[in-house]
């Protein structure tokens, strides 16, 4: 409508300063093993002792997205690694299937852009979003870079193996197979780790430096963060063979009732269906309870396209689920270890901004230990890592806070304000322009600004209010109205808040941010 246009003007010159701002320069319940004092009195034995081990400079604790990247990115930096991951064979998961440009841009930083090649990975240019019976497309901004420089979906498990080739390769990296059961900790030091070997040897190992990175459902982060993690959703995940996506190498949104359902190619002929499903529980899929939902709730809702090859998918059988956790990242800084990836920070997968996240973590991670060559001096390395959780913020906080958001505007509601909150945002980024490339660049990591994405945020919610008050205002309306403020407000403040307002918007006055690398 006329009235939408004249109004996306008004918020224009909100958003004025969005390009100002971009234009700018860029109590602890340890569950641990306690080293007897009387190992330093003791030699060596393989089973027993406090001195570091004269081979392995970090102990890394899995080997999934976030644990493989990292132990090529430390190998490559001439570290001495031992990687103990539970299951080296290939993952099978319906999730981690798709990268957004922000993290490929951290991939070739990290060297690791031939991991998504030979493995069918599918170029993304952007998303198509559907809300009854109306679709916009949404393109990812990429005018000012490579041609190369895209979104890739694949399998995850195919992505994975490419990494753990990589850090395999390198003779400094040693990859093994076991299962970490406990840290091993002498006066508030981490100084290794006791797992057991995939023949059930149980061992230890020692490191100046443990990295866990144990994954989502690590069962080694409550004695170094405070993990209070959240299940808002599930993800019902099917397979669509040999059908063509309305936009071809977009990801799908439709906005679905009660919640979203997204689309993504994930080979040459496979597309990723994944209906989000709100709360902990979903039907029964023993008892047919979810086939039958998938046909008569959700399957009337998807685009006509794809609708055979949804239901043949749900005939075939292979229907899975997985939760869909959030977790803020709340550190202990603990001597001798660090937390990293989905063991250390979640969020709504909505986005796909996992694994971008990870990677520009190793990044910044990488960055802060390339001065030290000597590990070795536990509470000095910590201290000094603390940057490391405020460095990493911009990033981090803008997609972690976006896919909260965007996954409560997303969800239907019955409250008349939500309602008008969903389709101001469908509307405002059908509008085009910087009013969908601004947004879209938050999402897809290209643009990691905080303020950023609160500006657009409250553009929408802006936007949402002056469609209801023109052309003829009502005080029915305006209540309305007030309640969209209010619930927009109720939605990214809370997640605001559990970033942290001043690592989030003012991470130069944290002292950390400063911190200067220990001398040797």
């Amino acid at each position: 409508m006329v009235y939408q246009y004249i109004f996306g003007g008004i918020v224009a010159s909100l958003l004025g300063f969005v390009f100002f701002y971009n234009s700018r320069g860029k109590t602890k319940d340890r569950a641990s093993v306690k080293i007897p004092d009387e190992c330093a009195k003791s030699p060596s034995n393989g089973e027993c002792r406090l001195e570091h081990s004269d081979d392995t400079d970090i102990i890394i604790v899995g080997a999934g997205v976030a644990g493989a990247a990292l132990a090529h990115t430390l190998g490559k930096e001439g570290r001495r690694v031992h990687v103990i991951e539970r299951d080296l064979t290939e993952p099978d998961r319906i999730v981690g299937e798709l990268l957004q440009p922000g993290g490929y841009l951290k991939l070739i930083e990290l060297g690791l852009e031939d991991c998504v090649e030979k493995i069918d990975a599918q170029r993304v240019l952007g998303y198509a979003l559907f809300k009854d019976g109306k679709d916009t497309r949404l393109s990812y901004p990429l005018e000012k870079f490579h041609s190369d420089v895209s979104g890739r979906s694949f399998h995850n498990g195919r992505f994975i193996q490419r990494m753990r080739e990589k850090a395999a390769s390198l003779t400094n990296v040693r990859l093994e197979q076991g299962t970490v059961t406990a840290l091993l900790e002498e006066k508030g030091t981490i100084k290794g780790v006791q797992y057991k070997t995939k023949m059930g040897q149980e061992l230890k190992a020692y490191a100046p430096l443990t990295i866990v990175c144990d994954g989502c459902f690590s069962n080694l982060r409550r004695s170094l963060c405070d993990s209070k993690v959240d299940v808002p959703s599930c993800f019902v995940g099917l397979v669509l063979e040999n059908c063509q996506l309305p936009y071809a190498n977009h990801g799908h949104v439709v906005l679905g009732d009660p919640s979203p359902i997204l689309f993504y190619p994930i080979s040459t002929t496979e597309i990723r269906c994944l209906v989000d499903v709100p709360g902990q529980k979903v039907p029964s899929i023993s008892n047919g309870e979810m086939a039958n939902y998938l046909k008569t709730v959700v399957a009337p809702q998807i685009p006509t396209e794809l609708y055979d090859a949804f239901i043949s998918a749900i005939d075939r059988g292979n229907i899975r689920t997985m939760p869909n956790r959030s977790m803020p990242a709340a550190p202990h800084p603990t001597p001798g270890a660090l937390l990293m990836g989905d063991a250390f920070n979640m969020r709504h997968p909505l986005t796909g901004g996992g694994m971008t996240v990870a990677l520009s973590d190793i990044v910044v991670l990488r960055n802060l230990l390339k001065p030290l060559q000597d590990l070795n001096d536990a509470s000095s390395l910590c201290k000094y890592l603390e940057s490391f959780y405020t460095l990493r913020k911009p990033v981090a906080s803008t997609i972690n806070t976006l896919a909260g958001a965007l996954y409560k505007v997303f969800c239907a509601s019955p409250d008349q304000a939500r309602k008008e909150m969903r389709q101001a945002c469908f509307d405002y980024l059908s509008l085009g322009g910087l009013f969908s490339t601004g947004p879209v660049a938050l999402l897809s990591g290209l643009n990691p600004r905080p303020l950023s994405l609160v500006l657009h945020f409250f553009a929408v919610a802006v936007y949402g209010v002056g469609r209801l008050l023109l052309p003829f205002p009502s005080p029915k309306r305006l209540w309305i109205g007030v309640r969209l403020i209010l619930s927009a407000s109720g939605i990214i403040f809370p997640i605001i808040k559990a970033e942290g307002v001043r690592q989030m918007f003012f991470p130069v006055t944290v002292p950390a941010y400063y911190r200067a690398p220990p001398v040797d």
